[in-house]
Order: C-alpha cells, then sequence, then structure tokens
C-alpha cells in the first residue's frame, strides 16, 4: 500500500483545496483504514487501488460537509430565546477563528488536538493512533493548547478592531 501513497496525494490534491496538511490527514486516514480493514479486505487477489480512492473521495467528501456545515439546532430549537442564538453565533464565530489557529499549527501539534479534542481520543488511543508514548501525549497537548492560545490571541490582535481580548481604558 506504501506505493499507492503517492497516487492517493495526488488525487486528494485535485479533490480538496490545495491545504497540504487536509490532503495529508486525508491519506492518512484512508491508508490508516486500510492497514485497520485489511484483514478483510481481498487486496492479494484484487487491486486495492478502487477501494483507496472511494475510501479517500469518502473522506475528503465528509470532511468538505463537516466543514461547511452551519449549526442549526434541533427542532425544539424553533422558539429558543435570544440567549440561545447568540451562544450559537458565537459557536460559529469561534469556529471560524479556531480551525485557521490550528493549521498554523506544528503538525505535531495539529495532530495531537485533532486526536485529543475533535476526535475525542483518550491518551491511550491517542498514543497507539500516533505511535507516541502516553507521556509524550500529555507534553504535546499541554504545550498544543499553549500554543493555539496564542495563535487565538494573535489572530484577534490581528483582527480589524482586535485589542487581543483588552478592554480600552
Amino acid at each position: 500500500m506504501r506505493n499507492e501513497r503517492d497516487t492517493l496525494l495526488r488525487y486528494v490534491a485535485k479533490l480538496t483545496a490545495p491545504d497540504l496538511r487536509h490532503v495529508e490527514d486525508v491519506v492518512q486516514e484512508t491508508l490508516l483504514r486500510a492497514w485497520l480493514h485489511a484483514d478483510r479486505l481481498e487486496w492479494q487477489d484484487q487491486p486495492i487501488r478502487p477501494w483507496l480512492f472511494r475510501t479517500a473521495r469518502n473522506l475528503a467528501v465528509d470532511t468538505w460537509r463537516k466543514d461547511r456545515a452551519i449549526p442549526v439546532g434541533g427542532a425544539g430549537d424553533v422558539g429558543a430565546d435570544t440567549a440561545h442564538a447568540e451562544d450559537l453565533a458565537e459557536r460559529v464565530v469561534d469556529r471560524r477563528w479556531l480551525i485557521p489557529a490550528l493549521g498554523r499549527l506544528p503538525k505535531a501539534q495539529h495532530d495531537i488536538l485533532v486526536h485529543v479534542y475533535l476526535l475525542d481520543l483518550g491518551g491511550e488511543q491517542t498514543a497507539a493512533a500516533l505511535r507516541i508514548p502516553q507521556g509524550t501525549v500529555k507534553s504535546r497537548t499541554y504545550h498544543a493548547v499553549r500554543s493555539l492560545r496564542r495563535e487565538l490571541g494573535s489572530q484577534h490582535e490581528d483582527a480589524p478592531g482586535g485589542d487581543g481580548g483588552r478592554a480600552a481604558a
């Protein structure tokens, strides 16, 4: 399957935006799924490439949909008060700040935050997925959160009218 990686990278790059991290993430997840399902795939008798391309396409589409989705709440939110609507609006705005900030982090920090917070994996599961010791998961998570906070702070200061979270005196 390793020899399929370059072909898969080119294919996914055509499907997605030119964000190299996103392309790498989709390819990595595709190859991980192939490895996890190796015992169920008949790749010895049939070419694996169609399965890899289909899986990569599905992952790219799912990610695109998730990134484009705007949370709208459930049916019970039809008569929601304005406090709930403001909370929903804040979450949408927060997401617009968070995604670019995550993208600027070093790959190791980006990956650890994705596994721990977005995929909601525990320390042991994250360590296994990233093939690092559990202590390293804790350390990287700590440093990644600090880096993300700095990124978000600098993003806010760079915004029009941004004051870095400091109130005007």
